[in-house]
C-alpha cells in the first residue's frame, strides 16, 4: 500500500517485515499479468511484493511509487532476485504516472487507491490509469471498507502486526478516514487511508470511462457479497 506522497520513505526498510504475511492476492495480480502480457503498469509498486513475482514469471512490469526509499528497496530486491532487467521504475504520483507507453494491464494492488483523500484525486488517478490502457485494456486493483467489528478490535490501539513491528488504527467513521501509524525497530510513520462503500467506487469507474466492471469478494474470484474487501476488474472500452 504506497501513498501520492512519501509516508513511506521512513519505513522503506520496514516495509517487506510489517507485510510479509500479506501473500492472498500474490497469485491472482501474477494470473492478470499473465493473461494481459506485458508489459503490465503497476501503481505503487513498493519495494516489488507483487511486481517481482511477476516479473519472474516472465512478465515486463512498470512500476510507479512515489517514494524514492521504497523505490530503492525494490531496486535491491529486483536485481537480487535475478529480474532487475524485467522492472523500470519510476518515481511519480498515482494521479500523474510518468508513463508514455500504452498497455493491456494497469494494476494497483494492496488498496493503494485509499491514499487518495478525495474524489477529484480518485477520478484523477482513475482517469489516468485509463489514459495508460489501449482500448480493451485492464484497470485491476482492490480495496476495502472496514466491518464494525474490525473498528471495535483496533481503535486506538496499538497491535504488534508483526515481532517487533506495531501499528495502531484511529478510525473516523463520519469522514471515512483510518489514520494508520506503523513503528519498528528501523522507522515510524502515520499515513491517512481513506475508504468508500462499494456503490461508491463503481459510480467513480464509470465517471472515469471503464466499462464491463467485475467484482470480486476476494482474489479467489468469489462473488462479491457484501464485506470488507473488494477486488475490481474495469475496462477501458475499444
Amino acid at each position: 500500500m504506497t501513498a501520492p506522497s512519501s509516508e513511506y520513505d521512513s519505513i522503506a526498510e520496514l516495509y517487506d517485515a510489517w507485510s510479509r504475511s500479506v501473500t492472498e492476492d500474490v497469485s491472482f495480480y501474477v494470473e492478470e499479468a499473465l493473461d494481459a502480457g506485458g508489459p503490465v503498469v503497476e501503481l505503487g509498486v513498493g519495494t516489488g511484493r507483487i511486481a517481482i513475482p511477476v516479473a519472474l514469471a516472465g512478465v515486463r512490469v512498470i512500476g510507479v511509487d512515489s517514494s524514492p526509499g521504497m523505490l530503492d528497496v525494490c531496486r535491491r530486491r529486483a536485481e537480487a532476485a535475478g529480474v532487475g532487467g524485467w522492472i523500470d521504475l519510476r518515481e511519480g504520483d498515482l494521479r500523474r504516472p510518468p508513463v508514455e507507453e500504452r498497455v493491456r494491464l494497469v494494476t494497483a494492488p494492496f488498496r493503494s487507491l485509499l491514499h487518495l483523500a478525495s474524489d477529484d484525486a480518485r477520478l484523477a488517478a482513475l482517469a489516468a490509469a485509463r489514459a495508460l490502457l489501449e482500448p480493451g485494456g485492464r484497470l485491476v486493483f482492490d480495496v476495502f471498507a472496514p466491518s464494525r467489528e474490525d473498528i471495535e478490535e483496533t481503535h486506538g490501539r496499538w497491535i504488534e502486526r508483526e515481532p517487533g513491528i506495531w501499528e495502531r488504527a484511529d478510525w473516523d467513521e463520519q469522514r471515512g478516514v483510518l489514520t494508520l501509524g506503523v513503528r519498528g525497530p528501523s522507522g515510524q510513520t502515520e499515513m491517512a487511508i481513506s475508504w468508500l462503500p462499494t456503490e461508491r467506487w463503481r459510480e467513480l469507474l464509470e465517471q472515469a470511462g471503464f466499462e464491463g466492471i467485475e467484482l470480486y469478494g476476494w482474489f479467489d474470484r468469489r462473488r462479491y457479497r457484501g464485506g470488507e474487501d473488494s477486488v475490481w476488474i474495469a475496462r477501458r472500452p475499444g
